[in-house]
């Protein structure tokens, strides 16, 4: 999670004002966190307050809940134009969105379990709640999917297979090769595999991160989700940690769910 939200805070001042190049300020004094963040935190506050073995419903209802919760209170943070209407409004049901909103806030998902199965089922609650389109469903099961599995030991080249047999993401390209074209786009499906691919051809977490955010597009997203695989494989820099928990300062609420998430998984590591 906290790779997401690293992700996040880099790449905000480059969303509308893309960077080609890996050569920039890692955490400029600008930087600042955004609704991916801010629905990163609610979704892992929610799944932390639940229980597998709870019904489906139950765990959908509280995600929801904690998502409408923490929207509402950060109104202003970059949310798009449908979720901002779901999230203010009386509305709980999905709208069968396939935005790439559901794999940014997913990541708590590939920690909090034991086995890939319950990593896969609590990934889809957390999508299918708004995120109800095949797509949108597919971005979130597979970002978390990379996520437990990197964390487990998995290589690049298990990681690579993995999101191509069992999602049918094609990886068949190079961020250098899709640098010069690459646009804005805040689909899973245009979206998911630029950050799988982002990671694959990092170094290190940092790498990682100047990769995705050269390649353009909705950079603060994509670094999200990249961030987060590559929390999982590399780990975070203590300096970056720090430093991006430097844009967090004064938010008490989103600083106390993060502190829990850490304590909740550090033996897991």
């Amino acid at each position: 999670m906290l790779g997401a939200i690293a992700g996040d805070v880099i790449g905000s001042v480059y969303e509308f004002s893309n960077h080609r190049y890996k050569e920039f300020e890692l955490l400029k004094d600008d930087c600042f966190f955004t609704d991916d963040t801010v629905m990163t935190i609610a979704v892992c506050e929610a799944l932390m307050d639940s229980c597998p073995d709870e019904d489906d419903n139950d765990i959908r209802e509280r995600i929801i809940d904690s998502m409408k919760k923490y929207g509402r209170r950060y109104p202003f943070c970059g949310f798009g134009g449908h979720f901002f209407r779901w999230v203010l409004g009386p509305e709980r049901k999905p709208y069968n969105s396939f935005g790439n909103g559901s794999a940014m806030r997913v990541s708590s998902a590939g920690w909090l379990y034991d086995d890939i199965e319950t990593v896969r089922r609590m990934a889809v609650l957390t999508a299918d709640v708004t995120h109800s389109h095949p797509e949108g469903i597919k971005g979130a099961e597979c970002s978390a999917a990379l996520i437990f599995l990197a964390r487990n030991g998995a290589s690049k080249d298990e990681l690579r297979r993995y999101a191509q047999v069992e999602f049918g993401y094609n990886l068949e390209f190079t961020c250098d090769g899709i640098r010069d074209t690459y646009m804005f786009n805040e689909t899973c499906q245009e979206t998911v595999p630029q950050a799988i691919v982002s990671f694959l051809e990092g170094d290190d977490f940092e790498d990682v991160i100047r990769t995705g955010v050269s390649i353009g597009g909705d950079t603060d997203t994509l670094c999200a989700i990249a961030g987060s695989i590559a929390d999982a494989y590399y780990g975070i820099p203590e300096d970056i940690r720090l430093r991006v928990l430097e844009f967090l300062e004064g938010e008490d609420e989103l600083i106390k769910v993060i502190d829990r998430f850490v304590c909740r998984i550090s033996d897991k590591k």
